[in-house]
C-alpha cells in the first residue's frame, strides 16, 4: 500500500486543516473519547501513520490551528514597527479574524473543549501563551516603560479578544472585528499609547491648570475626581 502524506490538492497547511476538520467533525458527533484515531485517518483519507507524521495526538489534533496562528503571531511581531502598541493590536485582531473566517470550525471545537476538562485547561495554556508572546515582544519594543504597563496592556489586549472572540462563536452578532479594533482603541487610550493619549501613573504629580476666576469648587471636584480614578 503507498502512503499519501497529503490529500490531492492540498498543500501541507491546507492537509493539517482537512484533518483537523475531520477530527473535529468526528469528536462533535461521537465523543471526543470514543473517536480513535483510525476513524480520524479514515475520515480524512490518510493512513494512521501519516496522522502520527503531523500530529502527536489526538489532543494536538484540537488545537493544531492554535500552533500555526501562534507561529503567525512570532511572525507578525518580528516585523518592524514604528508603534509596537498598535502592532500588538493589529496582531490580536489577525487572531480574531482567522477564527471568524472558520467559525464553523471554531464553534464545534469549542463545545468539544468544553466537555473535556483536560482539553478546557490546555485551552487556558494556549491563551496563556498568546499573551506572553504581546509581553516578551513589547519588553523587547519598549524596554524603557514600567514593566507593569507592559503586562497589563498585554493581559487587556488578550482579555478583549478573548471575550469577542467567546461571544462571536456563540453567535453574538455584536462581536465583530470592527467591535474588537474599538475595543483596542480603548485600551490603547486607557494605558496612553494612541495617538494624543497619555499614561497616567498612580506615584505621579497631579498638575491642575485653569483659567482665572474659575470657581474653587469647580476645580476641587476635578482633582477629587482626577484622583478617584487613578484609584480604580
Amino acid at each position: 500500500m503507498t502512503e499519501r502524506v497529503h490529500a490531492p490538492g492540498l498543500d501541507a497547511t491546507a492537509f493539517r486543516m482537512h484533518v483537523v476538520s475531520q477530527a473535529i467533525r468526528l469528536f462533535s458527533e461521537n465523543g471526543y473519547e470514543a473517536t480513535t484515531v483510525e476513524q480520524i485517518a479514515s475520515a480524512a483519507g490518510v493512513s494512521r501513520r501519516t496522522f502520527f507524521r503531523q500530529f502527536r495526538s489526538k489532543e494536538d489534533v484540537i488545537f493544531a490551528d492554535h500552533e500555526s496562528l501562534l507561529q503567525q503571531v512570532a511572525e507578525h511581531l518580528s516585523s518592524e514597527s514604528d508603534d509596537p502598541w498598535a502592532a500588538v493590536c493589529k496582531t490580536a485582531s489577525l487572531v480574531f479574524d482567522r477564527f471568524c473566517e472558520n467559525r464553523d470550525l471554531s464553534v464545534r471545537r469549542y463545545h468539544v473543549v468544553q466537555r473535556v476538562p483536560a482539553l478546557r485547561e490546555r485551552e487556558i495554556v494556549t491563551g496563556d501563551r498568546y499573551e506572553r508572546s504581546f509581553v516578551d515582544y513589547l519588553r523587547g519594543a519598549v524596554p524603557t516603560e514600567p514593566p507593569l504597563k507592559v503586562i497589563g496592556f498585554a493581559a487587556a489586549v488578550t482579555a478583549c479578544h478573548n471575550f469577542l472572540l467567546r461571544n462571536m462563536i456563540r453567535g453574538d452578532p455584536g462581536a465583530t472585528s470592527d467591535e474588537l479594533e474599538r475595543a483596542l482603541l480603548d485600551v490603547r487610550r486607557t494605558f496612553g499609547v494612541a495617538p494624543g493619549a497619555s499614561y497616567q501613573d498612580r506615584n505621579a504629580v497631579l498638575v491642575v491648570s485653569y483659567p482665572p476666576g474659575t470657581p474653587v469648587e469647580e476645580i476641587t471636584g476635578q482633582i477629587k475626581t482626577q484622583l478617584s480614578e487613578r484609584r480604580v
